[in-house]
């Protein structure tokens, strides 16, 4: 299984802007899982990307890299 946005990202191998890669290879996959499970995400980081901003997406994640 091959690793998500999030894991990705919090592991330094990808940038924030490749979010933008995953959300198209979701959108053309025939993947039943939602968005947010694809990427990777938990509930309070995809409810601040979908209810405040990106920026607040990419502020938790930013808070947990390493």
């Amino acid at each position: 299984m091959s690793k998500t946005f999030k894991e990705r990202y919090l592991s330094h191998e990808i940038e924030l802007e490749a979010i933008d890669d995953y959300i198209i290879e979701w959108n053309n996959s025939d993947t039943e899982e939602t968005l947010a499970k694809f990427l990777g995400l938990n509930k309070e980081e995809e409810t601040a990307w979908v209810e405040d901003s990106d920026d607040a997406l990419f502020d938790l994640l930013e808070a947990q890299r390493k």
